[in-house]
């Protein structure tokens, strides 16, 4: 069983930054990918950044360049840093965790809401 929160969101104006975090907590055996997905109001839930077990990274092109997916083993932490934020990337970002198991397991945070506006 994993246990994730999220932390890190707020109001900020266009342009500005933001760093949200996922503290995982259980057991992370055969966790194959960790990553954030963002949903605004009335739109479907969407991947936005996903880190894999070998470091390997995706990002959906609309954030390529701006947001920067990564973790820290030590502290079973990941983080999602945010430049130059636009009015589009408001939502409630939530943070996941893919267990390859049988049957796979998919674990999410209760998620952190990111508001971009002046």
């Amino acid at each position: 069983q994993v246990q994730l929160v999220e932390s890190g969101g707020g109001l900020v104006q266009p342009g500005g930054s933001l760093t949200l975090s996922c503290a995982a907590s259980g057991s992370m055996f055969n966790i194959y990918a960790m990553g954030w997905y963002r949903q605004a109001p009335g739109k479907q839930r969407e991947l936005v950044a996903r880190i894999f077990s070998d470091d390997s990274t995706y990002y959906i092109n609309s954030v390529k360049g701006r947001f920067t997916i990564s973790r820290d083993n030590a502290k079973n932490t990941m983080y999602l840093q945010m430049n130059s934020l636009k009015p589009e990337d408001t939502g409630v970002y939530s943070c996941n965790a893919h267990q390859f198991t049988s049957p796979f397991k998919d674990y999410w945070g209760s998620g952190t809401l990111v508001s971009v506006s002046s």
